[in-house]
Order: structure tokens, then sequence, then C-alpha cells
């Protein structure tokens, strides 16, 4: 599971020309699913990213957590996390699980960082064409991949 983590000041999700979630201060999250995820990726990453120390205290160092700050999260699903660019010049998705495996556990992943942050996690619609804007904040963007946890 990767997830591509941005603080933002604000950012939403539009769906056919209409906002279909927003937020203010917090972490814009762009999950990636492949077939070989487990609860255990969920549990991990939700933890991590919960805990994950990226936005400033008052001494200007990043030392808070987006549940410090009481923050919001807004999770949408990128199977383009997973793109293979080794060969030729058109990424392959092949490691990307598809929807029957990766919906199941999108939707877990949002209810365990629900249960982490202790706070209602906003999302885009899983499978649609959407429109995500943002306002970077710093800008910080974090990569995180399950797979690479040890």
């Amino acid at each position: 599971m990767r997830a591509l983590i941005q603080r933002v000041k604000k950012a939403s999700v539009t769906i056919e020309g209409k906002i279909f979630s927003e937020i203010e201060q917090g972490l814009l999250i762009l999950l990636g699913i492949e077939a070989a995820d487990t609860q255990e990726d969920i549990d991990w990453l939700a933890g991590k990213i919960a805990r994950l120390r990226i936005f400033s205290d008052e001494n200007e160092a990043m030392n808070l957590s987006v549940q410090d700050i009481n923050g919001d999260c807004l999770v949408v699903s990128q199977f383009t996390l997973h793109a293979n660019t080794k060969k030729g010049n058109r990424p392959s998705f092949i490691n990307a699980a598809k929807p029957e495996i990766a919906i199941p556990l999108y939707e877990k992943f949002v209810l365990q960082l629900e249960n982490e942050t202790n706070r209602n996690v906003r999302t885009g619609r899983f499978g649609d064409m959407m429109e995500v804007a943002l306002i970077n904040d710093g800008p910080v963007t974090i990569w995180i991949d399950s797979k690479k946890r040890e």
C-alpha cells in the first residue's frame, strides 16, 4: 500500500463539476492499493499517517501530527501510484489491485484512519474521474510504502 501525503491548507475533490468533498487544514492522502495488501498494511499505514509529525509547533519545528492540530484528512484512491515505468514509455499498472480487491481495502483504510485520528475522514469516489484541488502547505509532501517499512 502506497500513500502520497500532502500537508494542505485546504483540499477538495470535484466530480462531474460539483464539489464532492473538501477539507481545511490537514492531510490530502493519495492512496494506491496493490493485490498483495492486507489488514496489516492498513493498520500500519493508517497509524503511521495519524502520528506523522509534519505540522509546525510554536517554534516552527515539524513536531505536531494531524491529530495534534485537530486537522482534517481527505483520502483519494490513486492506482497510478503503482505505475511501473521500467519498460517503454507507457506505464504499466499491473501491480495495482483490481477494484474487487481495492475497494474493500480502501474502505477499511478510511475506517482505520478515522479510528486512529478520532475524526471523520473525507474521501473521493473510488473509480470516478476526479479533479483534486489543493493548497500545499510548505510545500510538504511525503511518500510512504507499507512494503518498505523495515
